[in-house]
């Protein structure tokens, strides 16, 4: 009974990058000892925080404990969110805490941007619209063929994440989005 969507996929695509690139999934907060002075606090929990449009601009509502949801539970809790948000229902709760931001400009057309950070997490994935593209296949043949495509881009803190690791965790959201039977699969 519920109908599955993109964002339930790059959803557990993130979560899986995010296990294997903890620092993607952390925040800087400040130091226990007081000052100026930040320490990195690494985040158990996958809780995304979703980018969801309303009649008065966009608020980033969170859902909480991805990494053990199904499919239909982020579906279904991300439907919530939205019409919640869509209806002035959310509380302060549901826009606090999140360990990492999804953000789709994509639905406005967008085909690339930059996303800006939410502090204090480090990190931010923006999907853009998906549009026909002409690419290679199959790979290494030589061959032109028209391909739907869509550009992802990822904001980072770079006190805390390096360059190459962001591209690193962005090669497997990708693959994550490539092979969804994976996903599925839990592989």
């Amino acid at each position: 009974g519920v109908g599955l969507g993109f964002m339930s996929f790059f959803i557990k695509a993130v979560v899986n990058a995010l296990k294997a690139y903890p620092a993607v999934n952390a925040s800087l907060v400040p130091a226990a000892a007081g000052g100026t002075d930040l320490e990195i606090e690494y985040h158990e929990s996958a809780d995304i925080a979703v980018a969801v449009g309303t009649p008065k601009g966009l608020v980033v509502p969170v859902l909480r404990g991805c990494e053990q949801l199904s499919f239909a539970q982020i579906e279904s809790g991300i439907k919530d969110l939205a019409v919640r948000a869509r209806d002035g229902k959310l509380g302060l709760k549901d826009l606090q805490g999140g360990t990492f931001t999804i953000t789709n400009g994509g639905i406005y057309g967008s085909l690339m941007s930059t996303p800006i950070l939410n502090p204090p997490q480090t990190g931010i994935l923006g999907m853009h619209a998906i549009k026909n593209r002409a690419v290679e296949h199959p790979a290494g043949s030589g061959q032109v063929a028209i391909r739907p495509m869509m550009y992802l881009a990822l904001s980072y803190d770079h006190r805390l994440i390096d360059g190459a690791e962001a591209v690193q965790f962005l090669v497997a959201v990708k693959q994550g989005i490539e092979e969804p039977q994976r996903l599925m699969l839990a592989l």
